[in-house]
This record gives structure tokens, C-alpha cells and sequence, in this order.
């Protein structure tokens, strides 16, 4: 997601998708370690994400 599309949601909607970003983050670290997973890189551009997430929860919250 980019940081315009975050920004433009409500914090109930940036909360809700911190959570299923987070179960995708658990669920692509198991099949990774069960080697199911293909594309690796989902990994990386998830823990981004919710980086960019909490960032711009925090900035918002500390406004």
C-alpha cells in the first residue's frame, strides 16, 4: 500500500488492516518455514507495510 492510500483511511480501517496484515504476516512465515511459499518477497513487502501502518498511526496519534 502506499502512504497516500493509508492516509486516506479511517483509523478503525487503519487498525483493521494492521490486523489482517499481521495474520498474512503469520501466515506467509509458516509456509515459508514448510516451503510452500513461492515468492519470498510477500515477506518483506508485508513487514513494510505494516511499518508504514504503524507510522502513520503514530504520527497521527502524537498530532
Amino acid at each position: 500500500m502506499k502512504t497516500e492510500e493509508i492516509r486516506a483511511l479511517s483509523a478503525h480501517e487503519q487498525e483493521n488492516k494492521l490486523n489482517e496484515l499481521n495474520e498474512s504476516l503469520f501466515n506467509f512465515r509458516f509456509q515459508h518455514e514448510i516451503g510452500q511459499l513461492d515468492n519470498t518477497s510477500k515477506l518483506r513487502f508485508t513487514k513494510q507495510d505494516i511499518a508504514r501502518i504503524k507510522t502513520i498511526i503514530n504520527q497521527k496519534r502524537n498530532k
